[in-house]
């Protein structure tokens, strides 16, 4: 049973986060109580992905609330700590969403943001269950074999949500139905999310599984020992472009010329109807010494530096369907997320 990854701890007076940088090798949680905490937290990534940064903006809002009343803050400071917390990581949009979803309760006082951001966990918990059958659906109705063989790339299991997952919703399904014959999980440069914390969750469920160099995956998929990847989404425009972790653009293209799915999974809230394309969407560059350097280690010449992009950009051509608790789309066929507004 894993440890929840992000919860309000009311005696504590902050946010309990399981922080994932230590993991697998320790499961420790960390008691957030201060936005400066949070934002550090969120930048250093021991809480990641988008439905768990939509809950953390939501009790992050809490936590300014509780700050400015225990130091003193005036408006401005609040406001200031709230949007720092806001734009704490810029491609994902679940972040900003929790957020501005719990803003608007600020004049009835802090209980009612906190109510809401706990109606919020709860009900993303929800939505990955029901995007994740419905996902499942959608695979087997298009796949006839008894178990399917599966690949997927960095982490969208329960430690990127309040619970359950996205992509690893939809494969846990398929494990309970008895589905899964294997799954390959890349590895995910530079800091390892499916080496981590994707093979740390499969282990733990007891489905079948081998970690890979991101490199492979293409081969894999083009050498027929595939039947379809499923990954998450960190923001997908209205008309259908998928933001994803640095690497999922090539699984794609590989799919599509193996012929096979490849599905995003996430809830309707990573689903950005403001951003019309995928040409829109700010792509987070981070430190170069992540590519760098292993630990302290360097692993390449003095003066070379990294090119260190988090995300890329799949166009909607090339995404077979996105399964949400809404229904499943298909963008490749033009079904665009606008049309479901």
């Amino acid at each position: 049973m894993l440890t929840p990854t992000i919860v309000w701890d009311e005696a504590g007076g902050g946010i309990a986060l399981l922080d994932q940088t230590l993991l697998p090798g320790r499961s420790e949680v960390v008691l957030v109580r201060s936005t400066s905490e949070l934002v550090d937290a969120i930048a250093r990534l021991a809480v990641r992905g988008a439905p768990a940064l939509g809950v953390a903006g939501a009790l992050g809002v809490v936590l300014a609330l509780d700050e400015a009343a225990r130091e003193g803050w005036d408006p401005a400071r609040l406001d200031a700590a709230i949007t720092r917390v806001r734009t704490a990581r810029p491609t994902a949009v679940n972040l900003a969403w929790g957020v501005d979803h719990v803003l608007s309760l600020r004049a009835q006082g802090r209980d009612a943001v906190l109510a809401a951001a706990l109606r919020l966990a709860a009900a993303d918990e929800a939505a990955n269950r029901e995007l994740s059958r419905l996902g499942a659906d959608w695979l087997l109705d298009r796949i006839d074999r008894p178990r399917l063989r599966l690949l997927t790339h960095c982490n969208a299991g329960a430690l990127a949500t309040s619970a359950w997952g996205t992509a690893l919703g939809v494969i846990r399904e398929l494990h309970q139905r008895g589905r899964v014959e294997f799954v390959y999980a890349d590895e995910t440069r530079p800091l390892l999310q499916g080496a981590r914390l994707t093979a740390y969750e499969l282990a733990g469920e007891g489905i079948p599984h081998a970690v890979q160099v991101d490199g492979a995956a293409a081969a894999t998929i083009l050498g027929g020992r595939v039947d379809a990847a499923v990954v998450g989404a960190d923001r997908i425009a209205a008309n259908g472009d998928v933001a994803n972790k640095i690497g999922t653009l090539g699984v794609a293209l590989a799919c599509h010329a193996a012929g096979i799915p490849f599905l995003v999974a996430a809830p309707w809230s990573t689903v950005d109807l403001a951003t019309a394309s995928g040409e829109q969407i700010a792509i987070e560059e981070r430190d170069g010494a992540e590519v760098t350097a292993y630990g302290a280690v360097a692993v390449v010449p003095d003066g070379t530096p990294g090119h260190n992009p988090a995300f890329d950009v799949t166009p909607a051509r090339w995404v077979s369907a996105i399964a949400t608790e809404r229904g499943v789309l298909e963008p490749a066929a033009g079904d665009s997320p606008s049309a479901h507004a």
